[in-house]
């Protein structure tokens, strides 16, 4: 996956041109590493203004851009065999479960989230 190496603007969307990727990506970590707010984000570190950086995440999230860097670099770790998983944690919990499943049927007696079986 490599960034186009001229920034080009949408024909559409005549202004100021884009910044680049790379300069975008470095103000988001210079933000998550100082935890300033993205508008203090200095102008003349030429990271691009601070509502910038925080919008390019969405638009790579809609590009489908993450889960490629993901694939990118378990491809690197496996190629150097950096990878370990003699230690690993494996969490589900976005994962909806069904209640029925795990009672057999419906709850007798509900309170809050969690249900009883009498």
């Amino acid at each position: 996956m490599r960034a186009k190496s001229k920034v080009e603007r949408p024909i559409r969307h005549p202004g100021r041109k884009r910044h680049p990727d790379r300069l975008v990506f470095q103000g988001i970590l210079l933000v998550l590493h100082t935890g300033i707010a993205w508008e203090h984000l200095p102008q003349e570190l030429g990271f691009g203004p601070g509502l910038s950086c925080w919008r390019r995440p969405g638009e790579w999230t809609q590009a489908g851009a993450w889960p490629r860097l993901h694939e990118v670099l378990l491809a690197k770790l496996r190629g150097a065999n950096a990878l370990d998983f003699t230690r690993a944690a494996v969490d589900g919990s976005h994962i909806r479960a069904l209640s029925s499943i795990f009672r057999g049927g419906p709850p007798t007696e509900s309170v809050g989230r969690f249900a009883f079986c009498g």
